[in-house]
């Protein structure tokens, strides 16, 4: 429904066009904005609040701001009305339930300051009422990494679950209990069939397959929803998310890690929801996402304080200027110039988001992770006035994202590629070599004389043997090649664009390597060696795991021919091994 605009003083001769801007902003603005009176008297709303609540026109049916919000709400709300009236605060930023016209309740960050008349001497308060539903609501795929990330996963309200099958052990975080209604100091029984007595019964049979699956690191399983009792007797919506991060020396899983989120509210609202989560998130100068104002030129209108920070120009520098000169964004993976979101929303005539890997660079600079939304604005007869974008700092969340992300792929131990990275790496290699005519080299090393060093110094002697190895292979090989311990004392090394003879000699010069650590421990010196085995990868037809046979089979020959050494596969080999 179209929102009626305020009646509002006629323009005069001193109105500056950044007003006028301003004024057709709000209107169009994605986000939803109220002019109120002192006393909750409402006298404005904007045409995303009939988006946001289904609120009709306040200029047809006059309410008070109280009768949005749950009775539970009202107290607080008038208080903080009463102290921007009073002058005790100048701003108010709090979240707040607010109702939809179908009577559910809707979590908003709700921004609030007050401005006086410009003729009839009284003050107003405007509201800006942003969705943090879905932020309320939404899973994170966080997953778990040595320090569990405690505070961001309960910050996300996401509850962690890891299971080590070595120990036989789960752990259950303080969130996951919480979301099941189960005391957080409550110790937790892990058995299986405990758990299963808690699903569904419509979902049991189904999630004993997929969990299985999931637990065995299948890609298509990383993800399952079901149902399960709480305390209360009642079911809540989990979407689970997890994987296997660690395996034995045989590739079987020992331990797995996911994630928990409550997603039962998700089941029930809109699917719109999601497109909208970043586009209702419209700053002004009380909050602190970034904004620009751009005329139908794309040139700078107005900008707010936290625009000038996150670009590092004033707004007296960047007026008239394009908004492409300031806010100079570019991908973080291929480092290519982004188009500026502002003439992409002209050209396609709608709302433009990017938020997938934008660089924002500063004017002295540095650099920050940004996320960013442009929509165009319209004048009352619908011609274009030019176009409001809005950006936000995520550089912590995106941090985060690539910590978890690095310890997904890497071995806790050694530091390396794990073997889960490796496979996907193998694969990519083999693809590459098949269709574009390039080789490239697979290593196989195994470590002799280990056992040993666990067997008479212990398991912690082994580890620090094992982080040694892995230091000097990657002394061994360059920074592109692939490093990767895909077993107890078993590394390979993945060489592209390498011929035989060249990964040989790099072979080699890995095992002279091993040969030549002088490992210390307790005060008594430990020597170990590795024997290694080397195939090539070219256009042959072979799978990952038929290479890796090759491999394997060479390196079972240079232990049996002493030792210390490499040997190249052939087909004699698979014969001799068998």
């Amino acid at each position: 429904m179209r929102k009626a605009r305020p009646k509002s003083p006629a323009p005069s001769e001193h109105q500056t066009p950044t007003v006028e801007a301003l004024t057709r902003v709000l209107d169009s603005a994605p986000v939803g904005m109220l002019v109120a009176t002192t006393k909750g008297e409402l006298i404005y709303s904007n045409r995303a609040i009939e988006d946001l609540l289904a609120l009709q026109n306040v200029s047809e049916h006059p309410r008070n701001l109280s009768d949005l919000v749950p009775a539970e709400e009202q107290v607080g709300l008038r208080l903080q009305f009463s102290r921007l009236a009073r002058g005790e605060v100048t701003t108010y930023r709090g979240e707040h339930r607010f109702c939809h016209a179908d009577g559910h309740p809707i979590w908003v960050m709700l921004a609030a300051s007050r401005f006086p008349g410009v003729t009839s001497g009284a003050d107003y308060i405007t509201v800006q009422l942003t969705s943090i539903e879905l932020q309320k609501r939404a899973e994170e795929a966080l997953a778990y990494s040595e320090s569990r990330w405690n505070y961001a996963l309960e910050s996300a309200r996401q509850g962690v679950w890891d299971h080590d099958l070595r120990r036989n052990t789960m752990f259950y975080s303080r969130m996951w209990r919480i979301m099941r209604g189960i005391s957080p100091e409550e110790q937790v029984d892990g058995d299986r069939a405990s758990w299963l007595a808690r699903v569904h019964p419509d979902d049991r049979d189904r999630l004993v397959m997929e969990a299985d699956r999931q637990h065995q690191g299948d890609k298509k399983f990383e993800a399952l929803e079901y149902r399960e009792q709480t305390r209360n007797g009642g079911y809540i919506w989990i979407l689970s998310r997890g994987g296997p991060i660690e395996w034995d020396e045989h590739g079987n899983p020992t331990r797995t890690v996911g994630t928990d989120t409550d997603i039962t509210l998700l089941k029930t609202v809109e699917q719109d929801l999601a497109s909208q989560k970043e586009r209702l998130r419209l700053t002004l100068q009380s909050i602190a996402d970034g904004m620009i104002s751009a005329d139908s030129r794309g040139h700078i209108e107005f900008m707010n304080p936290a625009a000038e920070q996150l670009t590092g120009f004033t707004m007296a520098q960047a007026r008239g200027m394009a908004v492409n000169q300031v806010f100079r964004i570019h991908s973080e993976r291929t480092g290519q110039v982004i188009d500026c979101p502002v003439w992409s929303c002209f050209e396609n005539d709608q709302p433009v988001r990017v938020d997938d890997d934008a660089i924002l660079t500063n004017r002295d600079g540095s650099v920050r992770d940004v996320r960013c939304t442009a929509a165009p604005v319209r004048t009352d007869g619908g011609s274009r006035a030019g176009a409001v974008l809005v950006f936000q700092d995520v550089s912590q969340s995106r941090m985060m994202q690539r910590q978890l992300a690095y310890s997904a792929s890497h071995d806790a131990l050694s530091g390396l590629t794990n073997r889960a990275a490796f496979e996907q790496s193998l694969e990519r290699v083999i693809a590459a070599c098949r269709h574009q005519d390039r080789t490239a080299c697979l290593v196989y090393i195994d470590l002799d004389h280990f056992k040993p060093v666990n067997d008479t110094a212990g398991h912690a002697a082994g580890d620090a043997l094992l982080r040694q190895v892995a230091s000097t292979l990657r002394d061994t090989c360059r920074s592109h090649d692939i490093v990767a311990r895909i077993g107890g004392d078993e590394f390979v090394l993945l060489l592209e664009g390498t011929s035989l003879a060249d990964g040989t000699r790099v072979a080699e010069k890995a095992v002279r390597g091993i040969a030549a650590l002088l490992f210390n421990w307790a005060g008594r010196e430990y020597r170990v060696g590795a024997s290694a085995g080397i195939t090539t990868i070219g256009r042959d037809p072979a799978s990952p795991l038929g290479f890796m046979g090759e491999a394997d089979a060479a390196c079972y020959a240079a232990k049996a021919e002493g030792r210390g050494r490499v040997v190249a596969f052939s087909s004699m080999l698979t014969r001799n091994k068998r």
